[in-house]
């Protein structure tokens, strides 16, 4: 018989390499509808580093256990008291607030998805939404205002009329509408959300690890330094992928019509 697995009252942060270069990691704090734990953000934050580190892993894949992905924050863990909320030094921070990943990080979200569980799922690069999922950046309805990227990442991704109606309203809208201001990039059925993850990371395994990384880094010259550094930057991006391997196998692959087999280097 196999022993029942204790579940963490903190929350736990689990990893599983698929396919030897994707890396799933899974969040779960289900009986509290996955509510965030600095515990949680913690390990959130070691696996992504790990996925940023390891040579072998290409691309990342952030899904929740059960039928939410987070009510939010657990808020007397973070700011009672005793909170210690401090990620460790130099790791990936979820939010994508400091240290963000090099390699293209795809996040599955269902259900209640609110405050934090938007703003991590903003810190990647695509997001595949269950058809139930709820949306809602309810801070200000608490007093506050959202901390972890989501005011500009609305913005960058939806532009300033569709961000500022829902962050100005704090309502709730659900996965068609996401969808519709571009906050989502697929809406899959309930359940299938992780499974449609892992096969656009499996997708992603058919292009050049460094050129998807270079990819990502040109695109966010963009939008931290503006399109003249982009475009200066174009000579640069060039010639990392022109002396990587993978570019040779890349050439080699098409003059011998035949799949490319990449390794990263």
């Amino acid at each position: 018989m196999t022993a029942a697995i204790e579940h963490d009252p903190h929350g736990q942060v689990t990893t599983d390499v698929v396919d030897d270069h994707i890396l799933v990691m899974t969040v779960d704090r289900s009986e509290k509808k996955n509510a965030f734990t600095p515990k949680m953000l913690r390990e959130l934050a070691v696996a992504l580093t790990r996925l940023d580190d390891e040579s072998d892993l290409f691309v990342g894949v952030v899904n929740f256990a059960g039928d939410h992905t987070t009510a939010g924050l657990d808020m007397l863990l973070f700011f009672g008291p005793d909170a210690d909320a401090k990620l460790p030094d130099g790791v990936v921070d979820p939010l994508g607030l400091a240290r963000r990943s090099r390699k293209p990080v795809i996040t599955a979200v269902q259900g209640i998805t609110y405050t934090v569980g938007i703003e991590l799922a903003l810190a990647s690069d695509i997001i595949v939404a269950a058809d139930d999922t709820r949306f809602c950046q309810l801070e200000p309805k608490r007093g506050l205002t959202a901390l972890g990227g989501a005011p500009f990442r609305y913005v960058q991704r939806a532009g300033w009329g569709n961000a500022m109606y829902h962050l100005l309203l704090a309502d709730e809208f659900d996965a068609a509408e996401a969808y519709r201001i571009g906050l989502v990039q697929e809406v899959v059925a309930a359940g299938s959300q992780r499974d449609q993850s892992l096969e656009l990371a499996r997708q992603m395994l058919a292009c050049a690890p460094i050129a998807t990384q270079q990819t990502i880094a040109n695109a966010r010259r963009l939008i931290d330094e503006g399109e003249a550094a982009a475009v200066a930057s174009i000579g640069d991006v060039n010639r990392t992928i022109m002396a990587s391997e993978d570019f040779q196998e890349g050439i080699a692959s098409f003059l011998e019509r035949r799949d490319a087999r990449f390794t990263g280097r």
